[in-house]
């Protein structure tokens, strides 16, 4: 299953580089292309604020 991310995001982007397959797009908030994650956990793991969760 793949991640997402809710409003506690704070845009900070250290999720990012650690996405192994580039699905994460920068926004207010940020948000996980559900259709590429290969749920992988590299991005909720360096999370800061926790608003990375398996769906």
């Amino acid at each position: 299953m793949p991640r997402r991310i809710n409003e506690d995001c704070i845009a900070c982007g250290a999720c990012v580089p650690e996405c192994p397959v580039d699905c994460i797009a920068e926004g207010p908030i940020y948000v996980i292309d559900e259709d590429i994650c290969i749920d992988c956990g590299a991005c909720q793991e360096v999370c800061p604020t926790d608003a990375i969760f398996e769906v």
